[in-house]
This record gives C-alpha cells, sequence and structure tokens, in this order.
C-alpha cells in the first residue's frame, strides 16, 4: 500500500495559500464517500502520522447507519483506525464558497485495523497483486452513465428532467442527440474544468437512451488508478451539478418507464511492457480473452450483489432496454452481458455491461478481475458467443431480485476465495441489513427507499 508523501501536502498549500479547509474523505462498502471536514494547519498532520477514523465508517449502512453485527461497531469499541492520504488526490474545490481542498483517505493495512479489512479500495488492490503475481496487469475504463434531474420534484413528488438551458423541460430520448448536449453546455463546460484540474481524464459526451440522461467516458489506465478517478469524478458529477441547481443521480433505474444507468467497465489485460494480451487481428480476441469470459460467465450469479447492490437496482434488467438480461457474451454485440467491442486489434478488449451505476467502482472492478482470474487459472471455454437478438436468445435469465443475489454471494465458496472471508463478513452484515429494512419500509413508501443511492 503507497501513500502520499508528506511533500505532496507541503507543495499543495504553497501554491494554495488561500485553503481554509480540507474534506478528507473515504469510499465505503456502498460507495459512499465519508469523513471529516478539517482545517488548513490540519492537513500536515494527517499527511505525517495519518488521520483517526472509527471504525464504524466502513461498516454503515446506504443510509449512514450502525451495522451492530458488522464487528466494527461494539466488539471493538468503535476504535479509532488510521488512515492516510492517496496520491495525487489532493485537490481544489472551485466551487465551494469557503475555499476547500479534498483529500482521499485509505485505511493503513496495520494501523487502521479492523477497519481496513473492510475497506474496497484494499480488496482491489489485493485482485490485482493476484493477476500481477503471475504477469498479467490490468487495464481499465469507465463509462459512468446518469440523469440531470431538476432539484424540485413535479407535483407528485416524483424526480423530474432538470430545465434546459431555454426553459424548457426534456421529454424525448433524443439519444445521441447535440441539441441536448448544447442545452447543458454550462453543466459540462464547468465539469470538463473541474475534471481537468483534478487529473480525470473525461472524453466523449452522450446524450443517452432517456430525456435528461448522459453518459461521459473515462479513458482506460491502471486499473487502480482507473477505480479512483471513477470514485472522484462521480462527487465531481454531483458537486457541479448542485452548483448550476440540479442533482445528478447515479441510481440504477429511478424512472421506472425510462432507461436504466449502467456503468460499463472496459478491461483488458498486459504484459509488463504494457502490451495488451488481448490484442488480435480476430474480432474474437485471442484465447486469453475467451478464458477471461469463461472466468467472468463462471463467477457472474456470486459477482452479481457487487454488480447491483441495492434494490433498486435489479429494476434497471429489462428486454430490449440495452441493459443486461442474460449470462452472455458477444462480439459487438449491445445486446449481451459481456461485448467484445470493434477496433484496431490493439484495442481488443472486454465491455462488462451488467454494472449499474450505483455499484462500488473498486469493488465492482474487484469482482471483474477475480473472475478473470478464475478464467484462466481454470481455462474456462465461454462457448460460442451471441449473434442477433441476444434478449431474444436468453434462456438463463440474470436474477431480478436483491435477495437472490445476496443468497448467492452468502454461499459462494468461489467468493470466500478470491475476495476474503473478513472482508465479505463485513460487507455482507451491511447488505442484510439494509434488505432488513427495505422490507420493513417497502410496503409503505418503495419509491423513496429507490432514491436512496451512494
Amino acid at each position: 500500500m503507497k501513500f502520499a508523501a508528506i511533500e505532496d501536502a507541503r507543495l499543495f498549500l504553497e501554491q494554495n495559500p488561500d485553503i481554509d479547509m480540507i474534506e478528507l474523505f473515504i469510499l465505503d462498502a456502498n460507495g459512499v464517500p465519508r469523513g471529516k471536514l478539517l482545517h488548513r494547519e490540519e492537513l500536515l498532520a494527517v499527511y505525517e502520522s495519518g488521520r483517526p477514523l472509527p471504525s464504524t465508517i466502513l461498516g454503515l449502512t446506504v443510509q449512514g447507519e450502525d451495522v451492530e453485527n458488522s464487528g466494527l461497531v461494539w466488539d471493538v469499541g468503535d476504535i479509532d483506525c488510521r488512515a492516510y492520504p492517496l496520491e495525487g488526490s489532493l485537490v481544489r474545490l472551485p466551487w465551494r464558497q469557503i475555499p476547500t481542498a479534498a483529500v482521499q483517505v485509505s485505511m493503513h493495512p496495520t494501523e487502521g485495523l479492523p477497519a481496513s479489512i473492510a475497506d474496497p479500495r484494499h480488496l482491489l488492490i489485493k485482485v490485482i497483486d493476484g493477476l500481477k503475481a503471475e504477469g498479467y496487469h490490468p487495464v481499465m475504463a469507465c463509462e459512468l452513465e446518469f440523469y440531470l434531474l431538476d432539484a424540485k420534484r413535479d407535483h407528485n413528488g416524483r424526480p423530474q428532467p432538470a430545465l434546459d438551458a431555454d426553459g424548457g423541460r426534456p421529454r424525448h430520448t433524443q439519444v445521441y442527440g447535440l441539441r441536448e448536449l448544447e442545452q447543458i453546455e454550462p453543466f459540462l463546460a464547468d465539469l470538463y474544468s473541474a475534471c481537468k484540474l483534478h487529473g480525470i481524464p473525461a472524453r466523449t459526451a452522450i446524450s443517452e437512451y432517456a430525456p435528461g440522461q448522459v453518459e461521459i467516458t473515462l479513458e482506460h489506465g491502471d486499473a487502480l488508478q482507473a477505480m479512483d478517478q471513477a470514485v472522484r469524478y462521480k462527487r465531481l458529477v454531483k458537486a457541479v451539478a448542485h452548483k448550476h441547481g440540479m442533482q445528478a443521480t447515479f441510481m440504477a433505474k429511478p424512472f421506472d418507464d425510462l432507461a436504466g444507468t449502467g456503468m460499463h467497465m472496459h478491461v483488458s489485460l498486459a504484459d509488463g511492457e504494457g502490451r495488451n494480451l488481448f490484442a488480435s487481428e480476430s474480432p474474437a480476441g485471442t484465447p486469453l480473452l475467451r478464458t477471461a469470459i469463461g472466468g467472468m460467465l463462471a463467477s457472474l450469479l456470486d459477482s452479481l450483489l457487487l454488480f447491483c447492490p441495492n434494490a433498486n437496482s435489479y429494476r434497471r434488467f429489462q428486454a430490449n432496454s440495452y441493459a443486461p438480461l442474460a449470462p452472455t457474451w458477444g462480439i459487438d454485440n449491445r445486446t449481451v452481458s459481456l461485448r467484445v467491442p470493434g477496433g484496431p486489434a490493439n484495442t481488443r478488449h472486454i465491455e462488462h455491461r451488467i454494472c449499474g451505476a450505483d455499484a462500488n467502482p473498486y469493488l465492482a472492478a474487484a469482482a471483474i478481475l477475480a473472475g478473470i482470474h478464475r478464467g484462466i487459472r481454470e481455462n474456462l471455454d465461454p462457448g460460442a458467443p451471441v449473434e442477433g437478438n441476444g434478449y431474444a436468445q436468453a434462456k438463463q435469465l440474470l436474477p431480478t431480485d436483491w435477495l437472490t443475489s445476496l443468497q448467492a454471494l452468502e454461499n459462494s465458496a468461489w467468493a470466500r476465495d478470491a475476495l476474503g472471508q473478513e472482508f465479505l463478513g463485513v460487507y455482507l452484515a451491511v447488505k442484510r441489513a439494509e434488505y432488513r429494512q427495505f422490507m420493513a419500509e417497502v410496503g409503505e413508501q418503495d419509491w423513496r427507499w429507490y432514491l436512496t443511492e451512494a
């Protein structure tokens, strides 16, 4: 585990003499950033000796409540656990009224015990290290969809698309519409500016398959760095939207009758010199790519809770919606769960289309890479790729309920081995607590629960 040097903080403070406050945050299992607001003079001590955070901070439900049987509450006396800053994460937040910067921290492997066992970033590092030990260097990128919503609800108290710059409200899908992007140009300009300041490689923007839905792709790179960027990008989108009087949501399915919101994960493996091990003139890629797909398919059900972590996540699985429906793969085919996109030989990779945008990028990436590792070790054959309409050919469907996925992860010997019993113990305790709360509330106000997301 590599943390930032204190010289980084000294240089930042020297170059930013106006900064008064520091927002320190860590990402919990649900992908919710939690932390503290510090004063400028407290920053150097964080870099020098870490910052104590309560053990419970990584064992909370999505609504911020303690989970008593997580092992991180009364059993350990809610002990202080030390977290340290990550390299390159100390940045200005230009939209804040008080001059403020943010810094992302992660638990120290030993000084952060027992909370460090539940740190989702640690899990991803563990899986990446396992692949690297065998000569495989994972390369990843995120495509994150989101809705831009009005800060005010409609007359029924339901969310509605944000107003366009011309005062109108989006009512039609207009996928790939250029006018739709022009109407949110002030938001996009500030978002791209913030991404540049934060070192986040935000690239192509498109109007997605619903009114008010947008997608911006992030450039591929080292898997850990790419997920760090995805985590920080989601925070930027929400903050910039708030600045413009809007609400950005990464819910998997905020509207019954409109498209769901996904997080497509692009993944390949490189050798130690950075050469793409999936590269091939064949559109199907190399034999290694096929075994990677075989592993992802074999571990899909066991991993699904990490890709689709909330009750709302499963509303997204609908036919003819560009969301996945079955454990299938195909070549340049958007009706399957695992797609091998076209393009030049050196760009060959897999697009994992299963995750909702509500998934924690660290945990989703860890499950994807662990599945790939399984495929390589067991030399798993994914079978023939689907051609044509994958929805029409679907035989074995993905589960459409939260409990089935929760039980699959609980009962998975593969997951306990690949992801670790200690991490799963905390994570499953959290998800069980959320499930119980959901069952207690869903009859009375189900849609209000669905509005809760990371």
